[in-house]
């Protein structure tokens, strides 16, 4: 069986410390929706954060 990851969206947002337990929470309550979310650190902006939404 073959699982493909979309990208749906991808946008550059403020970082902050507080961030990842917003994409936590949508990570546990809409994975039955088959939507994943992400958190990174921008590589050439630290202080910026790409949060990316996935259909699984």
């Amino acid at each position: 069986m073959e699982s493909k990851i979309e990208v749906i969206s991808t946008v550059k947002v403020q970082n902050s410390p507080d961030l990842y337990k917003i994409v936590d929470s949508l990570n546990r309550t809409l994975k039955e929706k088959d939507l994943m979310f992400g958190l990174a650190l921008d590589e050439t902006n630290k202080e910026k954060a790409v949060f990316t939404i996935y259909r699984t």
